[in-house]
């Protein structure tokens, strides 16, 4: 079986394991999105849901939030952790998007990657999620998963993972295909546990066929 065809085979069976996965990150405005991405950083999803509730009680619109310090940023933002980077990015984030893009989430990956914090694995998610765009999020169940089931050989840089990923996923299903293995990593592939394997819907096809990474 090819690179290609394993990837097609994984994608229809995670389709079918997964059908209604999607972003596990609450949001209603992009900004937002990008927001809780940054959040995100070492920091779970269920945390940075929690979180973002009580920063858009006390600066509900990105207009707000730019004119928002910092420091009052980062009081609330604290508990994802890494709480005055993020801060400080999410307050830069804001003003550029404001006083350069008219309050817009721009609709381009490298116009993306020009505000403060954005890095390719957001701008991905955004431009997918958001945009509904060809995209892929190289997070660390796309990368895990990735290498133990064989899309990818023994490669954990972020980037490199996503450029080999675009030689073999079909751009239209590079988002769903993400969210899914993130479904899947959490509650199959684990990282911190032995993988689940006897419950797995890919093990007569997985490289690993449940050895570690």
């Amino acid at each position: 079986m090819t690179k290609e065809e394993l990837a097609l085979e994984v994608i229809a069976r995670l389709k079918k394991e997964y059908p209604d996965a999607d972003c596990t990150l609450d949001y209603d405005q992009a900004w937002k999105l990008l927001v809780s991405v940054r959040l995100a950083a070492q920091c779970t999803d269920a945390r940075v849901n929690v979180v973002v509730e009580e920063l858009y009680a006390k600066f509900p619109d990105l207009e707000s939030l730019a004119q928002a310090e910092p420091e009052e940023i980062e009081e609330i933002v604290r508990p994802c952790g890494l709480g005055k980077s993020k801060a400080r990015d999410i307050s830069a984030c804001m003003r550029m998007l404001r006083d350069v893009y008219n309050g817009k989430v721009p609709d381009d990956f490298d116009e993306l990657l020009k505000l403060p914090g954005v890095g390719r694995k957001s701008a991905n998610l955004v431009m997918g999620d958001v945009f509904g765009k060809p995209a892929i999020v190289t997070d660390t169940h796309c990368i895990r998963l990735t290498n133990r089931i064989g899309l990818v050989d023994q490669i954990k840089d972020p980037k490199k993972v996503e450029m080999a990923l675009w030689k073999i996923i079909p751009p239209e299903e590079g988002s769903d295909f993400c969210h899914r293995l993130v479904y899947h990593g959490r509650d199959v592939c684990t990282a911190r546990t032995k993988p689940y394997c006897g419950k797995c819907c890919l093990e007569d096809i997985c490289k690993k066929q449940g050895l570690s990474s």
